[in-house]
């Protein structure tokens, strides 16, 4: 059992989502309204809109603000024109990065990223340029102190419902599954009654990166920083170790 697990990044996440929970459940909003364009608004027929909901849930939004979303995506899925987008890149010192964006106009978007690169000192580059640098899994947290049952049993109960990889940390339990497992992973928990930090599928480096320098930290910090406020912007992933 291969341990990547980073809890402490994402404790750290979900502490800025919560103090900008408008700007996270906008985001949310949007990927559940293109999820239902697509596939329509039943997550038992939906992967995607299923998918959604259980990061919608992971990040605290209440069950009816989440209804409500599908409902209004439904009644205007033919207004719907976001489209998704992926940037790739390099900040300071090569570190790789890469931006989910879903957004309404690309030349905006995309004028965005790159300004946000560029202030941070790095570069945007061609797609493939850092992506084959990560791995795309089904990822999900558990929190030791929410959990009541023992590893053991979590481990199996995770297993047998098809995940790849469990791993115990000193707080936490990550499961780890192939992007097409993940919700029946993400089900099997939830209906045993396990209460998920973070579920989604992402993409996790296969090596990590430390930075020592502090004006590469710095400018690393800076594009992250205008990247996470840029409201097309739905996912950053890079292969910093903070």
């Amino acid at each position: 059992m291969s341990g990547h697990s980073k809890f402490a990044n994402i404790k750290h996440k979900k502490e800025k989502n919560d103090a900008a929970k408008g700007k996270i459940f906008t985001i949310i909003g949007r990927e559940i309204a293109v999820a239902v364009k697509e596939g329509g608004p039943d997550p038992n027929n939906n992967f995607k809109l299923a998918a959604v909901i259980a990061k919608a849930k992971s990040n605290n939004m209440p069950n009816d603000t989440i209804e409500r979303g599908i409902k209004k995506a439904a009644g205007d899925a033919g207004n719907v024109n976001y489209e998704y987008v992926t940037y790739e890149g390099y900040g300071p010192s090569g570190i790789a990065i890469i931006v989910d964006a879903l957004t309404d106009n690309k030349n905006r978007t995309a004028a965005n990223v790159r300004s946000a690169f560029t202030k941070g000192q790095g570069n945007i580059g061609t797609q493939g340029c850092v992506s084959y640098m990560f791995d795309k899994k089904g990822q999900i947290i558990l929190d030791k102190e929410e959990c009541d049952q023992d590893a053991d049993e979590l481990m199996m109960i995770a297993l047998d419902a098809g995940a790849e990889d469990f791993v115990e940390e000193e707080d936490s339990y990550e499961v780890l599954t192939a992007p097409d497992d993940f919700d029946v992973v993400r089900k099997a928990l939830e209906d045993a009654g396990i209460p998920m930090l973070n579920a989604e599928v992402t993409m996790i480096p296969q090596n990590y990166v430390e930075l020592t320098d502090e004006t590469a930290i710095k400018n690393l910090q800076r594009t992250l920083d205008l990247l996470d406020e840029d409201d097309d912007v739905q996912a950053v992933y890079h292969n910093w170790d903070e």
